[in-house]
């Protein structure tokens, strides 16, 4: 993969499962409220950070190519 992302997390969305924490330790964090947010808004394309999204189970993560705004995650339809 070569790319770099940018991951987002919408909180309003997001249920503090800590799912993205079992599936990418380091490259989420939870706050005292339990709510995600990526440990670096920006970071190089990484399967564990993709698994952390596919795996979040109200899809409150969005990863899209740095730049150009790809999607990564969620998939276009």
């Amino acid at each position: 993969m070569g790319d770099r992302w940018h991951v987002e997390v919408d909180r309003s969305l997001c249920i503090g499962s800590a799912q993205c924490l079992h599936h990418a330790p380091g490259g989420f964090r939870l706050d005292t409220a339990r709510q995600s947010h990526p440990a670096d808004s920006e970071t190089d394309a990484d399967e564990r950070i993709l698994a952390a999204a596919e795996g979040c189970p109200v899809e409150a993560i969005a990863i899209t190519v740095l730049g150009s705004g790809e999607p990564v995650f969620p998939p276009e339809e």
